[in-house]
């Protein structure tokens, strides 16, 4: 802590009182944070049995054993030097009677594509982007400080959220290095939101925001063992986000429960002035946390995505068995019960993202003003040809070079794969299927086993399902399932626009009797400890 957080913290110490003083004097000394709950941290903060500060400076500690040095998981890019500081205030309010919600106090960890308008840096990992932070936070970094949230620091991720090459690694940026699974450790954490879903599941914080275009919440998410929720977009703001797609781009929380899922998703969703596509979320935020307290499978239309499954007989027992789970709760499923047109939009999403890749970086590298050197893409794509040597030890960028190749988003070619996007993943797609069948939910395998991360191939992805839902831009709430040798497997639960509260009431319901999710051991390989 430098001189400025010795005088912050110690301000908000003497906030404190007498009364406060003597009770931090009289609480442990070490406290440890491993797999407790965000619900569970924030009881404790509101018995006052742990202060913020207490509870920041385990994390902080933990990320120093476990992240950058033990199993050097490399999942956090960079820790937030005012985290303690601001721990501090928020434990000086809690004495004067001000609290700011659920989350007041807890430590928070966000993707390094979320601008912070502090000493911290917005990168997406790239070298190109470092120098001066961000001039603004994004929206749903502003509301997590005003939910009370300690900015604990930020989560590494696969560089430019794994739109850079298609031969990436997950998991790896030139910044922060290749992060590792925290089950297995030489094995790949998936997915852009890498960083977030390691540095969750090893307890180096109580929640993390990912951001996901398609799979990067819900494939880290169910590779590392957690629950994920992919929103509809428009439900969370993206300003402020380094982007991809403007039409499958959204954050979302990444946590061990889906209780603490609802408790994050409750303080970031909202509209926003700024990003269009918030217009038609619900003008007040549904109560997500009380949807958990009378939730029940009883009664449940679930249909069974088969098309979305059989790519490893392991995983096909996993499944069978959550949908017993789901039987035996009073659910009833429908086996099989496809979307009619998987597989029909690969070709034209592919289109939109780079059409949308291309106008939405530079419109976000002009939002960055002097804390960006560069304003275009063809200008990141000559710094990469520049530093290859630290930018391209391992692949290319062959999806920025096509990205760069497109036109305005007034072109037909544009115009017409977005709308087959959403013809075939929206009214011939689910929404169709949840009609015909009047479903709650669709059900489906979020991932395969992880695979052993690999630098001269790239990333050989084991099978999932996250299109579905993506390309619609509709929920998708992974819930761990089970294990395929150590390997945590996640269950999906796929809903039309704006139906988070019921999926989450679902995902809690099948939890609370599956009880699958297991900590992560660390082991350096499959063959042995």
């Amino acid at each position: 802590m430098d001189r400025r957080d010795f005088l912050t913290a110690s301000a908000a110490t003497l906030a404190l009182g007498t009364r406060g003083i003597r009770e931090l004097a009289a609480q442990p000394r070490a406290f440890s944070p491993v797999e407790l709950s965000a619900v569970t941290l924030a009881d404790q903060l509101r018995a006052r049995t742990i202060t913020s500060r207490q509870l920041t400076q385990a994390y902080l500690t933990r990320i120093a054993q476990i992240d950058a040095a033990g199993p050097t998981l490399r999942s956090v890019i960079e820790v937030n030097p005012d985290a303690l500081a601001i721990a501090a205030e928020r434990d000086a309010e809690r004495a004067r009677g001000i609290v700011r919600g659920p989350l007041h106090g807890l430590p928070v960890l966000v993707k390094d594509n979320l601008d912070t308008a502090d000493r911290m840096q917005t990168t997406a990992g790239s070298l190109a982007l470092v120098g001066m932070p961000a001039p603004r936070d994004a929206f749903v970094v502003q509301k997590l400080r005003e939910a009370g949230a300690v900015l604990l620091g930020k989560t590494n991720l696969s560089e430019w959220a794994n739109f850079r090459s298609t031969r990436s690694t997950s998991g790896w940026s030139a910044r922060g290095g290749q992060t590792r699974n925290p089950y297995v450790l030489d094995r790949d954490p998936c997915g852009s939101s890498s960083g977030t879903g390691a540095a969750i599941a090893a307890s180096l914080a109580a929640v993390g925001i990912g951001t996901e275009t398609d799979g990067s919440i819900i494939c880290p998410s169910g590779i590392c063992g957690l629950v994920g929720l992919k929103p509809t977009v428009g439900l969370v703001s993206r300003s402020g986000i380094i982007p991809i797609s403007a039409s499958q781009d959204t954050a979302g929380p990444m946590t061990r429960t889906v209780a603490d899922a609802a408790l994050l998703l409750q303080a970031i969703a909202g509209r926003d002035a700024n990003d269009a596509a918030t217009a038609s979320a619900p003008a007040t935020v549904p109560d997500y946390v009380a949807a958990l307290r009378s939730a029940t499978l009883e009664g449940a239309r679930i249909g069974v995505g088969r098309t979305q499954a059989g790519f490893d007989p392991r995983v096909d027992a996993l499944f069978d068995r959550a949908l017993d789970v789901l039987r035996a709760a009073g659910a009833t499923v429908i086996d099989p019960c496809n979307v009619p047109t998987v597989g029909r939009t690969d070709e034209a999403e592919l289109t939109v993202l780079l059409y949308e890749f291309k106008d939405g970086i530079e419109k976000y590298l002009a939002s960055r003003g002097r804390t960006a050197k560069f304003r275009t893409l063809r200008e990141l794509i000559a710094f990469n040809a520049q530093n290859a040597a630290r930018e391209m030890p391992f692949f290319a960028q062959e999806l920025f070079e096509q990205a760069e190749a497109k036109g305005p988003l007034t072109d037909a070619a544009y115009r017409d794969a977005l709308a087959a996007c959403r013809r075939f993943a929206r009214e011939q797609g689910l929404d169709a299927l949840f009609a015909q069948h009047r479903l709650d939910a669709l059900v489906a395998p979020s991932n395969g086993p992880a695979w052993p991360i690999d630098h001269v191939h790239g990333d050989r992805y084991t099978g999932g399902n996250s299109a579905v839902a993506a390309v619609a831009g509709y929920p998708n709430l992974t819930v761990p399932m089970g294990q395929v040798q150590g390997l945590p497997v996640g269950l999906s639960f796929i809903g039309t626009a704006y139906t988070e509260a019921r999926l989450l009431a679902l995902g809690h319901a099948f939890e609370q009797r599956a009880k699958a999710r297991v900590a992560p051991r660390y082991l350096r390989t499959l063959e042995g400890p």
